[in-house]
């Protein structure tokens, strides 16, 4: 098996894993979705720690805490993660996970805005054509729902944020999410300290204090860190095996599932405006990739053709 077939598989993988993952944080419907939030966290951090502590990587860590520009821009990304965290826990236990697959269908089109306004990148006319068609799909779901798809428009952008972020932070994906669960330990520790021992709960109307309650529920929160930290080693694997193209593709994966598990297992309900949107989107992203593709092809192209020019 080839190096780009093996990191092919696990891009699949773990976006199998992260689109499944609304099964998990449906079965932790009656804790708060804060509290199930801040077990991910801390488990994360836990997790994320003991692999850096087997690469012997830990330095890495203490330097990135110690570089004071980058860690301002972990704690941004620390602080939007979070966010699309919670909100996906929350789409999920309310029962909007549709519209939760909604947002990760709209999030690379949103990156592509991201890229052409704040970073400067120049963007084909079909990408603009794919951006708009997208656009317009969000304004029909608004006015045929009556109401602004928010909790979709909030995880598309809070993820391209964070991606945009990502960029500007050199160390690696393990050792920035570890950097970024590891500044929210502080906030996290005191919302886990104020649920079980005051039972404080401003979010949500389950009971507060879950880890505990039950063996299932607490191995399920337990289990939190590995599921959010297990796929990204799997992605930071696959980035380095395949092109970013796609990885793109493959992530489509994470969101399809989600959009599939919401009508079929979860029962959600899927209105006509939602029928005709969802199509439109589909669309969008397939231009969007067949141009991505195109791009790639040509710049595999011209880099051969350099290397085959003679040098005086």
């Amino acid at each position: 098996m080839t190096e780009t077939a093996k990191g092919l598989i696990a891009m699949f993988v773990a976006c199998a894993i992260w689109g499944f993952s609304s099964l998990y944080y449906n079965a932790l419907s009656e804790v708060p979705p804060m509290e199930v939030l801040a077990h991910r966290s801390f488990w994360s951090f836990v997790f994320l720690l003991a692999v850096l502590a087997i690469q012997g990587r830990v330095r890495e860590l203490w330097d990135l805490c110690r570089d004071r520009p980058m860690i301002v821009r972990v704690a941004l990304s620390a602080a939007l993660i979070s966010v699309n965290w919670f909100l996906f826990i929350f789409a999920v236990q309310i029962g909007r996970l549709v519209d939760s697959s909604l947002g990760y269908f709209i999030y690379p089109l949103l990156a592509v805005l991201l890229g052409a306004f704040v970073l400067g990148e120049k963007l084909a006319p079909l990408k603009w054509f794919a951006v708009a068609l997208a656009g317009g799909a969000v304004i029909w779901l608004t006015i045929g729902l009556g109401a602004t798809p928010w909790i979709a428009l909030m995880l598309a952008s809070t993820f391209a944020l964070y991606g945009l972020i990502k960029k500007q932070i050199s160390a690696g994906p393990v050792v920035s999410v570890t950097g970024e669960v590891f500044l929210m330990l502080p906030l996290v520790v005191f919302w886990l300290f104020a649920a079980h021992v005051w039972g404080w709960q401003p979010i949500g109307p389950q009971e507060a204090g879950g880890f505990g309650r039950d063996t299932q529920t607490t191995l399920l929160l337990m289990l939190a860190g590995p599921m959010t930290g297990g796929p990204l080693l799997m992605m930071s694997y696959a980035l380095k095996r395949v092109s970013m193209v796609s990885a793109g593709l493959v992530a489509y994966t994470n969101p399809s599932l989600q959009f599939l598990l919401a009508i079929t297992v979860l029962g959600e309900a899927v209105t006509r405006y939602h029928l005709v949107a969802f199509p439109i989107i589909w669309f969008a992203l397939g231009i969007y990739t067949w141009v991505s593709f195109a791009e790639e092809r040509s710049l595999r192209k011209a880099a051969r053709r350099s290397e085959t020019v003679p040098t005086s």
